[in-house]
């Protein structure tokens, strides 16, 4: 089974959307393997967005996520990292469809809401980054009831 990064930014948190977007995942089949509330500190967050440290918003970026506390968890599930991301919606809420996360909850891009990770190997590097003490192992018994 695959696995995903997906972090409530601080604006998800504030707005009380935490249920709400768990929900959504465990809706949909995937299983919690991973979950914590922190708030993150400037160098861990510029150590989880150094892809983007070139980009003008960086700055910015790193302001946002660590202005509150976050909700960071792991999903397990077939093809999470894809249908993660559609259920999340596109970067820019103006360009998510309705009932996707963004399409439902975020008017601007720098207030979205949600990240997911974008690839396998990103979600490997964030669940390592994020949750090095390791996650739970454990299999829901409905799994026979998602998944031929």
């Amino acid at each position: 089974m695959e696995q995903t990064f997906i972090m409530i930014k601080p604006d998800g948190v504030q707005r009380g959307l935490i249920g709400e977007i768990i929900g959504r995942f465990e809706k949909k089949g995937f299983t919690l393997k991973g979950l914590k509330f922190i708030n993150v500190d400037r160098p861990f967050a510029e150590k989880h967005y150094a892809d983007l440290s070139a980009k003008p918003f960086f700055s910015s970026l790193v302001d946002y996520i660590i202005s509150g506390p976050v909700v960071a968890m792991v999903w397990e599930g077939k093809n999470v990292v894809a249908t993660g991301r559609k259920i999340i919606g596109a970067t820019n809420p103006a360009q998510s469809e309705p009932g996707t996360i963004r399409g439902d909850f975020a008017i601007d891009i720098g207030r979205n809401v949600i990240h997911g990770s974008d690839a396998v190997e990103s979600a490997r590097k964030e669940i390592a980054l994020w949750f090095p003490e390791g996650i739970t192992e454990w299999q829901k018994t409905v799994h026979p009831w998602i998944y031929e």
